[in-house]
């Protein structure tokens, strides 16, 4: 029914679509920036100048552009739909972010079950010449299915271990998989991500192409650093295993550098309620491990994670936040945040759990 309600969305937005633009576009909730201060006149009857639309869906995607497209001469205009706090689940398209998409010269979106709008919102689509990035499509082979691990709800296990799911949830998952989303949380994946999307602004602007190949390059370099600091953290970490009090949409970069976990809910869950077997397990784990911190991700209300504090033996453990960098917000952009960044933050939290 949610995916479904998705699609009746866009298709109404696209009805009212024309009559949103004439009427004006009132206020913008997606952030929209221009690139570049030179202005390609040539080729161009009167000396009109060549501008570039981006659209990305999320924020990753969105400072990957900003980095490849760095100090070129052509003028861009880059916009990031989810950029008021609704991270990737929640996210439904206006009808003016139907409109930046139709118009664009690349989209870049995830491509998972969140995505599902996306389908009807490509048949507005009024550039011939438009590119299409789809990351899941994009990485083939290296994706994953999402899982459910042992105590997380949905699939407690039985004394016997064999896995307990709902009748309904197998039938609705035996037909075809669902694939974990949140492949911008691998620093290897983004390495190939990167230059795949440098390609791709090369083709809209030939003149300026081997520039973003460089840019992609020195700025997948600077990825790899950081991918070899988290080699680093996990191959000297005291403690393998992380406990998140929330969902977990991190199983990319666990399973990058060998990191156990167990968790309430799966990466794209939407529960928000965890049953007394869930606690008691993830609690017990907590104190069989001996572990001094569980995890929560941002915007949590972090109330899952206190319960199974509160039910540990020591009670006393650290509630740490890890970034999915699903929830960035044109405020934080403003202020100047990176995915560098943000996965830097994300390191030094996990060397304090794990150390």
């Amino acid at each position: 029914m949610y995916k479904m309600n998705k699609r009746i969305l866009v298709l109404l937005m696209s009805l009212v679509m024309c009559v949103s633009l004439l009427g004006g576009c009132g206020s913008r909730n997606t952030l929209v920036k221009d690139y570049g201060n030179e202005k390609l006149t040539e080729g161009h009857e009167g000396g009109e100048s060549e501008s570039y639309s981006v659209v990305c869906t999320i924020f990753p995607e969105y400072d990957w552009v900003r980095e490849i497209i760095g100090d070129t001469g052509a003028d861009y205009e880059l916009t990031l739909l989810l950029d008021n706090g609704v991270d990737l689940h929640s996210y439904q398209p206006t009808a003016e972010d139907i409109a930046k998409i139709a118009d664009c010269d690349l989209f870049i979106y995830v491509g998972g079950e969140s995505d599902e709008w996306v389908e009807d919102a490509l048949k507005e689509a009024r550039n011939e010449n438009m590119q299409i990035i789809n990351l899941l499509t994009l990485l083939g082979d290296d994706i994953k299915e999402e899982e459910i691990v042992e105590g997380m709800e949905s699939g407690h296990e039985h004394e016997n271990g064999e896995e307990l799911v709902e009748e309904e949830e197998q039938e609705e998952h035996s037909h075809e998989p669902e694939y974990d989303e949140h492949v911008w949380l691998s620093l290897k994946n983004v390495q190939n991500i990167v230059p795949a999307i440098a390609e791709a602004l090369g083709e809209a602007d030939s003149r300026n192409a081997d520039s973003y190949r460089k840019n992609a390059a020195d700025y997948c370099a600077r990825l790899s650093a950081l991918d070899q600091e988290y080699e680093s953290m996990a191959e000297n970490a005291k403690i393998k295993t992380i406990v998140f009090g929330d969902r977990f949409p991190f199983r990319y970069l666990a399973d990058d550098y060998g990191l156990d976990y167990y968790a309430a809910f799966a990466g794209c869950s939407a529960e928000t309620e965890a049953d007394f077997e869930t606690i008691t397990f993830l609690a017990d784990k907590v104190d069989e491990l001996e572990l001094n911190s569980i995890f929560t991700i941002e915007n949590s209300d972090q109330r899952v994670a206190r319960t199974i504090v509160e039910n540990t033996q020591n009670k006393n453990q650290d509630i740490l936040v890890l970034n999915s960098l699903q929830s960035v917000t044109g405020k934080d952009v403003e202020k100047g945040v990176s995915y560098l960044q943000m996965m830097q933050e994300n390191l030094e939290v996990l060397k304090k759990a794990l150390n």
